[in-house]
């Protein structure tokens, strides 16, 4: 292998176009003797310089990768904090109703507070009543129309007299201050209504006192109850 003499009309190396540049790939020949015929045979090869890169593939979009990033995390972001915003709004409903209730139920403790106050004026008025019954003098008559005027307020606020005489005793409703051997009478009855028991809105305001039948002086097939159809349901 030899190298291509350089011409005599070649210009000088300092001379040629763009000797400041980068070099350029040179075509060499490359001389040989074929050892079957004894021709001389050429080959013309690159020399080796700059070896010309192969274009690289698609290089990845740093940017757009971490803007997916970004719009994955963000999203993960939003369904995290909807979850959270849509128990807080469960919780502040809960405690919207739960103090609802709760200031209803002050409000009708108040109330009832209030009315069971009022209770001890009521009972003195029946008392004077019952002392002055049948009685034609005009302070009877106004006590009796106040009487009655206070028992329609109480009615319009939910306040209800409690059924207590001639019923079965009911210790949700009754106390029973004393029980008595009444000959006719079956156990659990109630004999004598002591002071009035009142509910308010189905809600025990207070008891009635009352005094009930021990039910061993009943005979056989005897009752004094008048209500015996009332007694044989509530039992």
């Amino acid at each position: 292998m030899r190298m291509r003499p350089r011409k005599p009309t070649d210009p000088p190396e300092d001379q040629r176009p763009g000797g400041d540049e980068e070099e350029p790939i040179e075509i060499l020949e490359v001389v040989g003797v074929d050892e079957a015929t004894g021709a001389v045979v050429k080959d013309e090869k690159k020399r080796p310089g700059r070896a010309s890169r192969a274009p690289a593939g698609p290089v990845p979009d740093k940017r757009a990768a971490a803007e997916a990033r970004d719009l994955e995390e963000a999203q993960r972001d939003k369904e995290k904090y909807y979850d959270l915003f849509l128990r807080k709004q469960a919780e502040f409903d809960n405690f919207r109703k739960r103090m609802e209730r709760e200031r209803e139920e002050f409000g009708a403790g108040a109330a009832r507070d209030v009315l069971k106050r009022l209770l001890p004026v009521l009972d003195n008025m029946e008392r004077a009543l019952r002392a002055s019954e049948g009685s034609s003098d005009p302070l009877y008559k106004g006590i009796e129309l106040v009487h009655q005027q206070f028992l329609d307020l109480l009615k319009k606020e939910g306040i209800r007299p409690v059924e207590a005489l001639s019923a079965r005793f009911d210790p949700r409703l009754h106390e029973a201050v004393e029980v008595l051997d009444v000959p006719g009478f079956e156990a659990d009855v109630v004999l004598e209504e002591m002071q009035k028991g009142y509910t308010h809105n189905d809600r025990l305001l207070r008891p009635a006192l009352v005094k009930v039948a021990s039910g061993k002086g009943s005979g056989a097939g005897a009752s004094a109850d008048p209500r015996p159809d009332r007694t044989e349901e509530e039992s």
